[in-house]
Formats: C-alpha cells, structure tokens, sequence
C-alpha cells in the first residue's frame, strides 16, 4: 500500500494533507523520516505521524438499536446522527446499509465494506425486511382481507411508476402490524398503509435478511457483527 493511502486510512487526513505532513517530516516509517508519498508500506512497517504509531483497522460490521430522532445521513442536518452514536475509531468512515426515516426506530447496519453493503441492498438478492407497524385505526376484517390481498400482489404509489413488489402483510393486534418487504422504496412502508387510508403511528424495523435486531441492544446501543452474522450476506 502506498504510503498516503495508508495515512488516509489511518488518520483524518486527506491525500493532500498526508502529502504536506510528510513534506513537514512529521511521517517516519520505521524510524526514518520519508517524503516520498508512494512509499510502499505493508503490516510489518512501523509507520509514525508526529510519534504516534498508525495502524489499519480494517473493516467493520455494525447493528444498532436506531432510537427516534437520529438521522441515517451521511451529513449532520437538524437531527444527530446515528454513527454519533458508535465509539469506533474513524467512526466518520462508517455508512448505513440502506436508511430508516429519523422517526423510525430499530434495526440499522453499518459497515465501511462498501461491497458487503451493496449485497444487502442490492435489489436482485430481494432481502426481506421485516417491521412492527402501528396503526392509528384498527385494521380488521374486510378491510384487512383487502389489504393483504393489495399488498400481495403489489400498490401502485403516487410517483413511481413501477407497483411495489409482493409484500406480507400479518397482523399482530387490531392496530399492530408485521410487514415484510423485499425492497426499499422512500417511506415505503407509510405510503403503502396510506395507500390503504390507514395511518402510521410508529414504525419499527426488525430485522434485515437473516439478522434480527439482538434484544440485548437498548435504544441507541450497538454491537459489531460477529463472523458467522458478516458471512450470512
């Protein structure tokens, strides 16, 4: 690996930053001041910026427990976000594995595995997602006959010009539902009930393909994923 990758990688620094730190001899790889940004450097090098030795981390997998009001944007808004939350290094180089809405709560995954991500969301792997709906107004017979028929078989929403794919709709109580889906589509979940006359009161993700939201996890609270869990994708 070139030596101003491995700083990028390793510190907050840009390729043009790294690039000034070293010309400011403030980089030694091995003892010895370097300059020259295309230094290789490998596992074995000891590589410093100003007396602090530098390692990779390498990649990481990630589940939380989302609460309301935290954004999964990459960028601060109005709302804290969720990799706010995480006590990693270089925590600013994990990304979400697809969103949930800042009122939505449960199931998120992060990593900094830009191709581990992509296999979960791809849309041709179709990974089922699982949410606990609450409803303002009961849903029952007739009406919950047709709905899970119309969720069955696909809703067309306003803007899209494609129906929403095959959806199971299972309801737990009068005004508490399970919806799985196998896409993401923007409030997908909200507009699909609305499509119905049904309102959203809360929303609550559950799980991501084979992984399950762990209980041991508060609001807020997160683990790393372990091997067996990474591999499952």
């Amino acid at each position: 690996m070139r030596l101003d990758r491995f700083l990028t990688e390793t510190t907050a620094l840009t390729r043009s930053l790294a690039k000034k730190a070293m010309h400011r001899e403030e980089v030694r790889v091995d003892g010895e001041v370097v300059k020259n940004p295309a230094t290789q450097v490998d596992e074995r090098s000891v590589v410093t910026w100003n007396g602090e030795r530098l390692a990779l981390v390498g990649l990481r997998y990630v589940m939380l427990n989302k609460p309301s009001g935290v954004e999964c944007s990459a960028r601060r808004g109005l709302y804290p976000l969720v990799r706010e939350l995480i006590d990693l290094p270089h925590v600013e180089r994990l990304q979400t594995v697809g969103r949930l809405d800042v009122d939505t709560t449960g199931l998120v995954l992060l990593t900094d595995d830009g191709q581990w991500s992509h296999r979960v969301t791809s849309p041709r792997r179709r990974c089922a997602k699982v949410y606990r709906v609450s409803l303002a107004e009961p849903l029952v017979g007739d009406a919950l006959a047709h709905a899970v028929t119309r969720f069955a078989e696909g809703i067309e929403l306003e803007g899209e010009e494609k129906t929403t794919r095959p959806a199971e709709l299972v309801m737990r109580s009068a005004t508490e539902a399970e919806l799985t889906l196998h896409e993401g589509k923007y409030h997908q979940v909200k507009r699909m009930f609305a499509a119905i006359g049904h309102h959203v009161e809360a929303l609550h993700r559950e799980s991501i393909g084979p992984l399950v939201l762990d209980e041991r996890l508060a609001p807020g609270e997160w683990r790393e994923l372990t091997e067996a869990e990474v591999a499952q994708f």
